[in-house]
């Protein structure tokens, strides 16, 4: 029996945005989350493999009993719609090129799932 095919939202929600902004907000100037949250806004939907984004971004490979990524992988399971992650893109010059904005549990759930599923994502590049 084939595994089922991952689905995906259009676009993420107003949760995601605010998430990331909270996110990033702890790595920046208020002006510049603004920046980068317009941004990641405008963006059209990516789609880079779960293995690609977990190296990219330097972050581990979440435990798949830890709670959100147990209950992602229960919603794939089930067929339902996922939200893109938000994503920036930055400086190779630094240790972590990728910074996960929403979305790292998504990744990882997807991950177990299949590490080389297509996950759909907005990214943004970092700005200046």
């Amino acid at each position: 029996m084939s595994k089922k095919r991952l689905i995906w939202r259009a676009r993420p929600v107003a949760a995601d945005f605010n998430a990331a902004g909270k996110y990033l907000s702890l790595l920046n100037d208020t002006g510049r989350t603004r920046k980068l949250i317009a941004a990641l806004r405008r963006e059209s939907i990516a789609r880079h493999a779960a293995k690609d984004l977990l190296r990219a971004s330097g972050l581990p490979l979440l435990p798949c009993d830890e709670a959100q990524v147990e209950a992602d992988l229960k919603r794939i399971r089930k067929g339902k719609s996922l939200s893109p992650v938000l994503l920036v893109a930055g400086d190779m010059s630094r240790p972590s090129a990728l910074i996960v904005a929403d979305g790292y549990h998504r990744i990882c759930a997807v991950y177990y799932y299949d590490e080389n599923a297509p996950i759909a994502c907005c990214v943004a590049t970092a700005v200046a």
